[in-house]
């Protein structure tokens, strides 16, 4: 407090100068480097405050104490517009994937704009940068085995021609007998379905019944490298003990963990999303799951060709 108010004191006339980065905005040797990212925000809906106030408003919030700091800022954010989500609104409001994704980047942005967000930049996910190193991550885990192939029982419509992802699929409920149940949530009792499990399933694009057949899918192998989850538990250790993680984040960590890594399917059935780059799997995209956290390094190099600079620089 003394500090703070000698510094008043002083006025503004002792402050050192404001500093001024370069465009764009690139770590400086010698300098304090801060990025800063949002919570991708997802482009199906129009925001509202509980959005905004949930991580643009706080992120924004720290990118101008970070400026005022004097320390070399970048903050980058965009919307997440791959996934089902994405095809189930297209499909309300009798629309291409793409245009929704237009529409709502569109809003989002002047909303934004509106509050006065002072990101560096403002992205998206739907662009070849993201098809680029989601595929490129994607080659480098395949030529270090660390993918394999597994079948899938999932339902198909033969009406439409499709595997439905789990928002293409309506039924009843196998808990609590809800009727309007989707394929991976109910939302009257709360819990997590699979779509397989539900009872009466209907198409939702045709209403036709859906028949349970296999599929071939791609999967992380995260069991396989055992190398890995020992080196994730030192890394968690260290930063449990230095960083400030909420006690739900170290419970849902732990228990992982405990449980041992489990393979995580990578692919899904739809046709709007990052394509996969390998014979047998080309009528399939990402699961958004792993293709969405992507979107960071993709918006960034969208801002800078040098983006690695920033996501392949820790020594700053």
């Amino acid at each position: 407090i003394a500090a703070a108010a000698a510094a008043w004191a002083r006025g503004t006339a002792a402050l050192p100068e404001p500093w001024q980065p370069q465009k764009p905005v690139l770590p400086v040797e010698g300098r304090r480097n801060v990025l800063i990212t949002s919570a991708l925000p997802y482009v199906n809906n129009v925001p509202h405050l509980g959005n905004i106030i949930g991580c643009v408003l706080s992120a924004d919030t720290f990118a101008r104490y970070c400026r005022l700091r004097n320390w070399n800022t970048l903050y980058v954010c965009g919307t997440d517009e791959y996934g089902t989500a994405t095809e189930t609104k297209a499909v309300e409001e009798g629309l291409t994937p793409q245009e929704i994704c237009d529409k709502y980047n569109a809003i989002h942005a002047d909303i934004y704009r509106w509050f006065d967000i002072s990101f560096d930049y403002f992205g998206r996910t739907t662009t070849p940068h993201q098809t680029m190193i989601a595929q490129d991550i994607f080659q480098r885990l395949l030529a270090r085995g660390f993918l394999l192939q597994d079948t899938v029982e999932q339902l198909r419509c033969e009406g439409c021609q499709r595997f439905l992802a789990d928002r293409f699929v309506e039924g009843i409920c196998p808990f609590c007998r809800y009727e309007e149940a989707r394929g991976d949530q109910c939302d009257k009792c709360g819990k997590l379905i699979n779509a397989v499990e539900l009872k009466r399933p209907q198409c939702k694009l045709c209403r036709g019944v859906p028949l349970v057949r296999p599929t071939q899918h791609l999967f992380l192998d995260l069991p396989k490298a055992s190398a890995l989850e020992e080196r994730l538990e030192s890394w968690l250790e260290q930063s449990w003990s230095t960083g400030d993680w909420t006690a739900n984040a170290r419970y849902i960590t732990r228990s992982w963990i405990r449980d041992g890594l489990k393979p995580r399917c990578i692919t899904r059935d739809l046709k709007w999303g990052t394509p996969v780059p390998l014979d047998g799997f080309r009528d399939k995209v990402f699961y958004v799951w792993f293709d969405a956290p992507i979107g960071y390094l993709s918006i960034t190099a969208n801002y800078t060709d040098q983006w690695e600079r920033w996501w392949k620089n820790p020594q700053q």
